[in-house]
């Protein structure tokens, strides 16, 4: 097991034991807490009340962030043509073929996110069992499979991001970055769980949003009164 660092236990020790908090306790705790040299990214973690074995409980989907993420994404295309043009004119940071999906083959993966055109998923299917499990394989069902590909490029770049459980329930995502102010975070986080509250499978039972908790890059996670956030985030959308 990895030791935390001297710098994580004193922050951990600003924390009181066992407490639960409510979102404007712990949007301005987590602000207090991101102190390191750098501006530390906010990250939300929340546990959901599925069986990520079955396949009809599998949460897959996107969210654009109305305030973005504070980072640069870096945004591959597989495309041609005229095609091509359209992507690099959106602003795509990287664009090809063949010579993309050798290029990653041989273990180049300097991008956050992959988009393609459906006639070259011929071609980066190949790529499947490397794209896969990172997360960045183009797909139809959130939009990365397209040939809009200048709508598509430009909600990435502004801050759109996948929505995926991992294989225990969990959906872990940033919403910005330490510097941004904490209303911009907090709106930022309503979208988000709005977003996974309406992707809610029919085949879950109980009680689907079981805990959510926010963190900076460097310190520990608060967890979030999940009634109290439900019924902020419910007044949001009245």
């Amino acid at each position: 097991m990895p030791t935390k660092s001297r710098r994580f236990e004193e922050l951990k020790n600003k924390l009181e034991p066992g407490k639960i908090y409510t979102v404007d306790e712990a949007f301005q705790m987590v602000k207090e807490l991101a102190n390191a040299k750098f501006d530390e990214t906010i990250e939300v973690a929340v546990k959901l009340g599925i069986d990520p074995k079955q396949s009809d409980q599998q949460i897959r989907g996107t969210v654009s962030l109305p305030h973005g993420i504070g980072k640069q994404v870096r945004v591959l295309v597989f495309a041609l043509g005229e095609k091509a043009s359209e992507a690099q004119a959106a602003g795509a940071d990287y664009v090809g073929g063949e010579d993309l999906v050798e290029k990653i083959q041989s273990g180049w993966f300097d991008f956050e996110s992959a988009i393609a055109t459906p006639d070259m998923m011929r071609v980066v299917g190949r790529l499947g069992k490397i794209l896969g499990p990172k997360g960045l394989m183009p797909n139809a069902k959130v939009g990365t499979v397209t040939f809009d590909l200048a709508q598509a490029v430009k909600e990435i770049k502004a801050g759109r991001l996948e929505i995926r459980n991992d294989r225990y329930g969990n959906i872990h995502l940033p919403i910005g970055k330490a510097s941004f102010e904490i209303s911009k975070l907090q709106d930022n986080f309503f979208a988000l769980l709005e977003t996974i509250v309406r992707m809610k499978p029919s085949a879950a039972k109980g009680r689907y949003v079981r805990n959510i908790a926010i963190s900076s890059t460097m310190s520990p996670g608060l967890k979030l009164d999940v009634n109290n956030t439900l019924a902020r985030m419910e007044k949001r959308v009245a």
